[in-house]
């Protein structure tokens, strides 16, 4: 079993520079890549403000804190990432965005690799086959925010091997996460069960059973969700979670998995929730308000 000991992130955004910042802070030397430098600085900073949260709780000294952002390098050429044992992949959940990522990068990589996607959803099988070495992919897809969250979903496609597994299982254990293997099955298991959960309190705003505030405070107060499904939603971003639903009705082709049309009109209008300051809430004043 290869041993990884340098790690590629592609992509800076929310899922990247999670991962960035949990593998530095495991001792991994990490090469951070996106193709904007703005993207990569604000990542950067993501990472600062979290590491110093966890400073200010005591989870991590300040010693820890120095030493994973020094293990932290920022590429904006996928060239940088040619000496690394593991490349992990959160480009945006669109399957033609992946394999030509996956394309690019198998050109530069040495062949001992190992590649991974942290696709919420899409096939793992499909994506390897866009490389060189279906036999080194695999999914290891993280739960948001990567910092907090404990649970990470290990996915092996039909060609993924024994030693890919068992190297890619070792390195999430020394993140300090949990595994759950799934099956190479639309959406895997969290989002299999999370997402048409949403869609439902998606369906149930534009029936008009509930508004936004009483859907989310039923399943908080009713159910004790942390977040209610729509502040869920939004936290996810709704452009994912559309993603997400179109794989599964497409994979699964059963009705019951149909995207609301109303997530789809909010997609459109380009109200995918957080990251655009709208969504099922506005969060552009000091406190969300409903935008429904």
């Amino acid at each position: 079993m290869a041993e990884i000991k340098k790690v590629g992130v592609i992509g800076a955004g929310q899922m990247g520079n999670g991962i960035a910042h949990v593998a530095a802070l495991a001792g991994f030397d990490v090469v951070l890549n996106d193709i904007s430098a703005d993207r990569l600085k604000s990542g950067m900073a993501t990472i600062n403000g979290n590491l110093l949260r966890q400073v200010s709780k005591k989870a991590v000294s300040e010693d820890d804190k120095a030493k994973a952002l020094s293990r932290i390098t920022l590429a904006e050429k996928l060239d940088d990432l040619a000496d690394c044992d593991l490349v992990i992949e959160t480009a945006v959940e669109k399957e033609e965005v992946k394999r030509k990522i996956f394309h690019e990068l198998c050109a530069i990589l040495k062949p001992e690799a190992i590649v991974a996607s942290d696709t919420s959803s899409i096939s793992i099988t499909r994506l390897a086959a866009a490389t060189d070495r279906p036999e080194r992919f695999i999914g290891i897809h993280f739960m948001n925010p990567v910092p907090l969250m404990e649970l990470v979903e290990l996915i092996r496609g039909i060609a993924t091997d024994d030693s890919t597994f068992e190297a890619s299982k070792a390195f999430v254990a020394k993140l300090g996460k949990q595994v759950a293997v799934s099956e190479d099955f639309p959406a895997f298991i969290v989002n299999r069960i999370l997402l048409p959960m949403i869609n439902e309190a998606i369906y149930t705003l534009y029936e008009g059973v509930g508004n936004v505030e009483a859907i989310d405070a039923a399943m908080k107060l009713g159910a004790h969700h942390p977040m209610g499904p729509l502040e869920l939603a939004d936290f996810i971003g709704l452009d994912t979670c559309l993603s997400i639903m179109q794989v599964l009705h497409e994979g699964l082709a059963d009705s019951k998995y149909r995207p609301c049309p109303l997530l789809v009109k909010y997609v459109e209008a380009g109200w995918l929730g957080r990251k655009t300051q709208r969504g099922f809430y506005d969060y552009r004043g000091a406190k969300p308000v409903p935008t429904r």
